[in-house]
């Protein structure tokens, strides 16, 4: 099938061993971002998969590129030119010391891009499903327009379109989100979210509920997914539900909820952590792919859970996993056993 993504690939610097940045004499490279992230997750998973972005043409956007290629995912909708790739710095956290990320993607190609550039009934001729996050939208005025212009032309053409909410506080206010974020909700079919994002984004917060306590409020919940389907016109609303006990150790689980039945998946253990970035994009890339070739939501939310779950396993940004192996966690098998 295909699907398209549309965002801002980065550079990602880290900061190894999980050594903090004022210790830091080198850094660990790789690329990464949002809706990058689930292009790799759907490629890995059999799909054709297309990102489309703007990159310079020098040699570190080519590196981008690259990067992406090497993972099975279509780079024929990238626009070439401007003069940066956005960087990120990401020093990894431990215990109860939390992960840190450093922003440098000002003036980056994507950032300054023109929707003249895109040929998006292009992009999404013959196209299954298109999927963006909050962040792009969020990087700039002209990138909030790009996002605008490429929805549009997936309804044109009858594409299913899916958001993760994905709200940075590095990028913008609240205010400014939900004037952005709830005109583009009209076209949204699948809205993905945890509960902050839902709140800053929307307006939307669960009553009674404490995830980091891991209490949580389910009618709350279905109340609140609910009336975000009423307002929105969304098919199905999906919130994935982190406990963060420590930067080692988090719960994970999720909830979805279509107007007639309330599913929650299993709950995992994830530790130790190894990368938590790309978790929330590695669900979206799983569930995107359930919902596409699985016969009910709640296999599709269960392998999306799983694949979530192997993910923080990972280093950098991207999932690297098959289907079968998502499968074999989802249905069980979580004794990481040695493959022989």
């Amino acid at each position: 099938m295909k699907i398209i993504t549309l965002g801002e690939i980065m550079l990602r610097l880290s900061s190894p061993e999980r050594t903090r940045f004022v210790q830091c004499d080198s850094f660990d490279v790789c690329y990464g971002g949002g809706e990058a992230n689930v292009a790799v997750s759907l490629a890995n998973y059999g799909h054709d998969a297309y990102f489309v972005t703007k990159l310079p043409t020098h040699e570190i956007g080519q590196s981008a590129v690259n990067a992406l290629r090497k993972y099975g995912v279509h780079t024929d909708y990238i626009v070439r030119g401007g003069e940066r790739v956005g960087i990120y710095y990401l020093e990894s956290g431990a215990s109860m010391r939390p992960s840190k990320v450093i922003y440098d993607r000002a003036d980056s190609a994507i950032a300054k891009a023109e929707v003249e550039e895109f040929d998006f009934d292009a992009i999404m001729e013959g196209a299954d499903w298109f999927h963006f996050s909050g962040i792009t939208p969020a990087i700039s005025a002209k990138a909030a327009e790009l996002t605008k212009e490429a929805c549009k032309a997936a309804k044109r053409h009858h594409v299913k379109v899916s958001c993760d909410l994905n709200y940075r506080k590095k990028l913008w206010t609240p205010e400014q989100a939900q004037k952005v974020m709830k005109d583009l909700m009209q076209y949204v079919d699948v809205c993905i979210g945890n509960e902050e994002d839902a709140e800053l984004c929307l307006g939307f917060k669960p009553e009674g509920t404490d995830v980091s306590s891991g209490k949580l409020d389910l009618d709350g919940y279905k109340k609140i997914f609910a009336q975000m389907k009423e307002e929105f016109g969304f098919e199905k609303v999906c919130t994935t539900l982190r406990e963060s006990h420590s930067a080692s150790h988090n719960g994970w689980s999720a909830l979805i909820y279509d107007g007639n039945e309330f599913y929650q998946s299993k709950h995992y253990d994830v530790n130790p952590i190894v990368d938590r970035v790309g978790g929330g994009d590695s669900f979206s890339g799983g569930l995107i792919h359930g919902l596409l070739t699985m016969k009910t939501q709640g296999e599709a939310l269960e392998f999306a859970v799983a694949a979530s779950a192997l993910k923080h396993t990972i280093p950098g940004d991207f999932n690297l996993v098959s289907e079968s192996e998502v499968l074999t966690l989802a249905n069980g098998d979580a004794s990481g056993r040695v493959q022989r």
